[in-house]
């Protein structure tokens, strides 16, 4: 369960990425968060991992304080959470084995983690995830040889192998075309309801959020102006968090 309290986000320059945002995300839950650019939808994401951290308030994940965590806690609590970007965020001159295999990089010591040397288990996780995301004859490929819908597939074993409670996709399909994108998002989904992973995704389009999450999210200059099921976000209330019928 991850819960903020009250928590608000000004960067240095002035701008209000959050206000006081109290929210609770259960356990399982696929959310899907939309707004227009500017809204806060990358701050509230990011403010999960703790990769923005916020000026006011508390965020909590299953009552350990996120907010208050120094370094040590920090790396154990970022072990659960994996993160799944635009740009893929892959090293790609190396394998896919390799790229995936990072995803375990939080479990070892450092010595170890510049060697890689990784067990076996964690070898076998590896065509595991891979599988899992159809990608299991791509093992040894480099990661610049595969498309783009590929790339971001790689991303998504990187995270099981991780072990992640919680998958943070911050736009993953904002680069793709309409068939990979179906793909992408059908491979969250299955994670989210055969391995009962949390997901939280920001999203542009209001009709893949609607097709695929059990949650819709919605920001307007910081706050939450629409938190409900899919079937609820109606033609109305899509113009007040759009300003304009989409």
């Amino acid at each position: 369960m991850i819960i903020f309290d009250n928590v608000s986000k000004t960067y240095p320059n002035g701008v209000k990425g959050l206000s006081h945002i109290n929210l609770t995300i259960n356990d399982g839950e696929f959310v899907s968060i939309i707004g227009l650019s500017g809204a806060g939808k990358s701050t509230l994401l990011r403010s999960v991992n703790r990769l923005n951290d916020v000026t006011e308030g508390e965020i909590t994940i299953d009552g350990v304080s996120l907010t208050k965590a120094g370094k040590k806690e920090l790396r154990r609590i970022r072990r659960r959470i994996g993160m799944i970007s635009q740009q893929f965020n892959l090293v790609k001159r190396s394998t896919v084995q390799k790229n995936v295999l990072s995803g375990r990089l939080g479990y070892y010591s450092t010595w170890k983690s510049i060697l890689g040397l990784f067990s076996k288990e964690d070898y076998e996780r590896t065509k595991d995830a891979l599988e899992r995301v159809d990608l299991q004859d791509k093992l040894h490929s480099r990661c610049d040889e595969l498309s783009g819908g590929q790339q971001q597939r790689v991303s998504i074993a990187r995270t099981l192998v991780q072990q992640a409670d919680i998958i943070l996709a911050d736009e993953p399909v904002a680069s793709l075309d309409p068939v990979t994108t179906q793909k992408i998002m059908k491979d969250l989904q299955n994670i989210n309801t055969t391995l009962g992973k949390t997901v939280i995704v920001n999203i542009h389009s209001v009709e893949l959020a609607r097709s695929f999450s059990t949650r819709i999210i919605a920001l307007k200059a910081g706050e939450i102006v629409f938190d409900g099921a899919p079937e609820e976000l109606t033609d109305e209330r899509l113009i007040a968090i759009y300003g304009r019928k989409i």
